[in-house]
């Protein structure tokens, strides 16, 4: 018990600061996981699904007992709720991966699907304030509640393909950075950070895979196979 406590407990020291390991080890299995998501590999599932119950360790810092004292009931709520989406996901991407090596089709949501989001996560955030503020979440609770909720989004789009996924998590990560740095989780912080830049790119890599399957799936309809109609025509 000893080591395990020494394990739980481990620091990085940082001038007068500290950084969690654990903390640090949960956001490389979140970044693994996001990378396995730009490239839809199924594995990216179970492989945020361990950094997720690392981080729920981490953010309960008073109920753990552990050296940073601070709850965010937010960021801990959002890694029980990735846990449950990240097991539909997965559900999800195996089910429509078939013989391809990709497990899923990028695909822009619709007008109605893009209003839903964007509703759901204002409406959601301002319902979940209160809750978080009575539960005594750091402040500024709403920025606790916008990530929670964006978070929840983005994981769900994720699951449906849905290229604007990558988008609610900039969103998440422009709240997160000033949030998490006040709260003295640096180690996240920076992650933050380093995966709004990686957002990014992943958006404007399933965006360009969308647009070759949709010039792809244009030219098949527009110029059929010549040889297989003349084969056909001279039996």
């Amino acid at each position: 018990m000893d080591v395990l406590r020494w394990l739980f407990d481990a620091q990085l020291r940082v001038g007068d600061g500290f950084i969690l390991w654990r903390e640090v080890l949960g956001n490389v299995f979140g970044l693994l996981s996001a990378l396995g998501g730009m490239r839809r590999k199924i594995w990216a599932w179970p492989v945020g699904i361990i950094g997720n119950l690392i981080l729920l360790t981490v953010f309960l810092g008073a109920v753990f007992d552990t050296p940073n004292p601070v709850n965010l009931l937010g960021q801990a709520g959002r890694q029980v709720m990735f846990i449950a989406v990240s097991v539909y996901g997965w559900v999800q991407w195996r089910r429509s991966r078939g013989n391809s090596q990709a497990a899923v089709t990028p695909r822009w949501a619709s007008g109605h699907q893009r209003i839903l989001l964007i509703v759901a996560l204002v409406f959601g955030t301002a319902l979940l304030t209160p809750v978080f503020r009575a539960l005594g979440s750091y402040e500024p609770v709403w920025a606790d509640a916008w990530i929670f909720m964006g978070s929840l989004l983005a994981t769900y789009g994720m699951a449906k393909g849905w290229v604007e996924f990558w988008l609610l998590w900039v969103a998440v990560d422009l709240v997160g950075v000033p949030l998490l740095f006040s709260a003295g989780y640096y180690a996240s912080g920076l992650m933050y950070v380093f995966y709004g830049a990686f957002t990014l790119a992943g958006f404007f890599v399933w965006w360009r895979v969308n647009s070759q399957q949709r010039k792809r799936a244009i030219v098949e309809t527009g110029f059929p196979d010549l040889h297989l109609k003349m084969g056909d025509g001279s039996k």
